[in-house]
Formats: C-alpha cells, sequence, structure tokens
C-alpha cells in the first residue's frame, strides 16, 4: 500500500499543481495581446465568400471532365 499512499499524495500536491499551472497557462496564451486579429480571422471563416472552391467542386462532383484533361497533350504544356 505504500506504493497507492506516494501516487496519492502525489498527485494530490505536485500534478495538481503542474495541472493548475498548464491552466493558467492555456488561458494567457489564449488571451494575450496579440492574438486579437487571429481569433477574428478565424471567427470569420465560416462567413468567407469561397463561391470559387464551391465551383471547382461542384464541377468534379457533377462528373464533369477537368480541363487538363479536355486539352490536348500540347495545349496543356
Amino acid at each position: 500500500m505504500e506504493t497507492y499512499s506516494f501516487l496519492r499524495e502525489l498527485a494530490d500536491s505536485w500534478v495538481l499543481l503542474a495541472l493548475c499551472i498548464f491552466y493558467i497557462g492555456a488561458i494567457a496564451w489564449a488571451f494575450r495581446p496579440g492574438s486579437r486579429a487571429v481569433h477574428e480571422e478565424i471567427a470569420n471563416i465560416p462567413l468567407k465568400d469561397d463561391s470559387e472552391s464551391a465551383n471547382c467542386r461542384d464541377d468534379r462532383s457533377s462528373g464533369a471532365p477537368d480541363r487538363a484533361a479536355q486539352a490536348g497533350p500540347e495545349e496543356s504544356a
């Protein structure tokens, strides 16, 4: 039972302290002064206009041949 007691005491003291420091560090990292622009950019990802990439996906999913496949060997080079 001595191993259990040691591990329990370790978890109750040093591991708890380490996890608290990690948590405070993660919060500090998220709210650091230079991160506002990054967070705003990430928050606006769903609102971006990606119609160009949507057209590419629609062409491929509809079975339309690729432009490179339509062009002859001399045209694609």
